[in-house]
């Protein structure tokens, strides 16, 4: 098997990723801004699927940038330091929008295909990445 999570600690991953949710959201609501503006702004991380038009390893490569926790961390930082409680708010948002995705299984992906990520591929009930494509291999966490 490589590349991808599997058994207890891509359950931890995915527990990781529902914490992060539930911690960027509660700082969210702490800030008194507005949850028109966290709805509205919530999903702008997707946007970077559209670079799946040039090509699934673009794709894949667009879409990590934007599914990475190092900028919202950075977003985190400088509205802190700054203080720009602008920049704070997005950065908990982003932060928020990749915990979602990541309790979700939705993991960084590789360029073999938009549905082959760190934490398994998705959709296909399988979790094992051979030679750049997905096989069968049981119910996800147990490899046969």
């Amino acid at each position: 098997m490589a590349g991808t999570v599997t058994g207890a600690p891509r359950r931890l991953l995915r527990l990781e990723g529902l914490l992060v949710l539930i911690a960027a959201s509660v700082a969210y609501g702490r800030l008194e801004a507005s949850w028109w503006s966290f709805a509205l702004l919530f999903f702008v991380p997707d946007l970077t699927l559209l670079g799946y038009g040039a090509g699934r390893g673009a794709g894949a490569a667009l879409y990590n940038v934007g599914h990475w926790y190092g900028l919202p961390a950075a977003s985190l930082a400088w509205g802190v330091l700054a203080p720009a409680p602008e920049i704070l708010a997005t950065g908990l948002i982003w932060a928020a929008h990749i915990g979602l995705d990541r309790a979700l299984g939705y993991g960084l992906k590789y360029p073999a295909g938009f549905g082959v990520t760190h934490l398994g591929a998705i959709g296909t009930g399988t979790t094992e990445l051979v030679v750049g494509r997905v096989v069968r291999c049981g119910r996800p966490g147990r490899v046969r």
